[in-house]
């Protein structure tokens, strides 16, 4: 069975090494030591709050590793939640929890590509989900998607092999109405062509 290989950052080198200590013994698991050691897995950052300090470093870990992160932390507020997600962290332990096999356990299955985040925190991520589709997306007439109800029509009907004079016909739009549409959507999420932008909506589900 290939070994999981483990590197941790800590605010301080007493829980750093509390940590590597607690994970040496699991069998499935390596825990890298030193600078450039190679490739890596699942990296365990621990640190008391999610101070100011403790994004830099989780910034930094979430740089150097590029792997997924264990969090292991005493305190994580409502409001640090989108930013350790954005920092890749995919669970989030108590650091009491990290003494027993909780750590071991969130360490598998990050590397599986799985996650641990705690009910009420994954409530709190939902409620602020809706209220960003609520603030942002739906404010400016945008779907979840990223595509706005006037591009999606677009969509739907280049999907059906309506060319730009046949699309403005239909939405009663000027060519260049419907050229200018197209133009931004691609421009926007970087698509290539036409094709490129029927495919985007079809993946997204929105035609």
């Amino acid at each position: 069975m290939e070994l999981i290989r483990v590197k941790v950052y800590a605010s301080d080198p007493i829980t750093a090494s509390g940590i590597k200590a607690s994970l040496r013994p699991r069998p499935r698991i390596s825990v890298l030591d030193g600078e450039g050691v190679g490739p890596v897995d699942v990296t365990v950052v621990a640190v008391e709050r999610l101070s100011p300090e403790a994004m830099r470093l989780l910034r930094v870990a979430a740089a150097e590793a590029g792997a997924p992160i264990v969090l292991v932390t005493n305190e994580i507020k409502e409001a640090d939640l989108l930013p350790a997600l954005e920092c890749r962290v995919v669970a989030i332990v108590s650091r009491a929890g990290a003494c027993d096999d909780k750590l071991a356990r969130c360490v598998v299955s990050a590397a599986a590509g799985g996650a641990d985040l705690p009910a009420d925190l994954l409530g709190h991520l939902l409620e602020q989900t809706e209220r960003l589709h609520r603030e942002v997306l739906e404010s400016r007439g945008m779907t979840a998607s990223g595509l706005s109800t006037r591009e999606i029509h677009v969509l739907r009907l280049m999907a059906d092999g309506l060319d730009t004079q046949e699309i403005g016909k239909e939405l009663g739009y000027s060519e260049r109405t419907v050229k200018n549409i197209i133009y931004a959507l691609t421009t926007r999420i970087q698509l290539r062509n036409r094709p490129h932008a029927v495919a985007y909506a079809m993946r997204a589900g929105v035609i």
